[in-house]
């Protein structure tokens, strides 16, 4: 006779009244949900918010919404799997430190390594420092960067360090500037991109159900506006490296804006040339070249002007050296 092998099992669905704590004063609504309902996949809280499921004192809320302590957020019955024990177990592991005081905890971060835990990824950069620092009171992201690009990237040591520079990126306070090295010659007085972006999900083909971007018309409902500012800082062979300033944070915006004028990324596998990036990958490229070059933003605490600046990484400077082989002047503005 068998044994018979109990697989543990998710507690009854019922109705949850979660009360904010101080400890989450200021942070978004979505992600004060994913850090309490553990085990819920994105998808599943940002459709209970939609439906108007989820509660805010008594009343709907967007995504974006900034809970308070003390604020009441009701949570529909929801049917979770139970977390299976050491699965996706982070590995502490630090990460280059371009600035650290009590506040704040700016990384350079590599490329191929996701910011956070979910969507396929059982840990990200967060829950590995997070593994590193056990004695850390509190580590949260400020902002994000997609999983293949590399550079800067703030993390708040305090609740109140990262309220005060998450209403900074809000308010469009911050100044956030990539190196992105884009297909073709990038026309010197296109310098920005005022078009709306709209996400939506792949429909058919072996990506269905991926998320992806793409540019919309000025009138349709759908579209959020994003802003781009373009400035060319060197032609290199046929491709142009371009200083990329962003002025909003839609997701995926730098790649969608640049690819929707003709000028895709080199590398990126989602918006860029499939057939020029297999010729680029032969030639030593193997990852997308988008980088965060340059955070500018007042410091929490003292209010001082702060810019974190983070190098080209080596397998970027040296792709465009075999595109291009120096020449003694500086291949870009570093």
């Amino acid at each position: 006779m068998k044994d018979i092998i109990e697989e543990p099992t998710a507690p009854a669905a019922q109705v949850q009244n979660l009360r904010v704590d101080p400890e989450s004063d200021g942070q978004r609504l979505d992600n004060y949900l994913l850090r309490h309902l553990k085990g819920a996949p994105k998808t599943l809280i940002y459709r209970i918010i939609r439906s108007g499921e989820v509660r805010l004192n008594k009343g709907r809320a967007s995504a974006d919404t900034r809970v308070q302590a003390g604020d009441m957020v009701r949570v529909p019955p929801l049917r979770l799997s139970a977390p299976k024990a050491d699965v996706g177990h982070a590995p502490a592991r630090e990460f280059p430190i371009l600035w650290e005081d009590d506040a704040l905890l700016s990384i350079d971060k590599p490329a191929g390594v996701a910011v956070h835990g979910g969507s396929g990824v059982s840990f990200g950069v967060i829950e590995q420092l997070r593994q590193a620092r056990p004695g850390a009171r509190m580590l949260e992201l400020v902002h994000r960067l997609d999983r293949d690009t590399s550079g800067v990237l703030l993390v708040a040591k305090k609740r109140s360090a990262l309220k005060h520079v998450q209403d900074q990126f809000r308010e469009r306070e911050t100044g956030k500037t990539y190196l992105a090295l884009v297909q073709g010659q990038w026309p010197s007085n296109r310098k920005v991109i005022d078009l709306p972006l709209e996400k939506y999900l792949l429909a058919k083909g072996e990506s269905e159900g991926e998320r992806r971007v793409r540019v919309v018309a000025k009138d349709d409902p759908n579209g959020m506006r994003a802003i781009t500012l373009v400035k060319v800082a060197k032609l290199v062979g046929s491709c142009t490296l371009l200083e990329v300033t962003i002025k909003t944070g839609r997701t995926h915006q730098i790649r969608v804006h640049l690819a929707s004028l003709g000028h895709p990324i080199v590398g990126d596998d989602k918006y860029g040339d499939f057939e020029y990036n297999k010729q680029l990958q032969k030639m030593g490229l193997k990852r997308m070249f988008l980088h965060a070059w340059r955070l500018q933003l007042r410091h929490p605490s003292s209010g001082e002007n702060l810019t974190l600046v983070s190098e080209l990484p080596p397998e970027l400077q040296q792709f465009i050296h075999t595109l291009q082989p120096p020449t003694g002047e500086p291949v870009a503005p570093l």
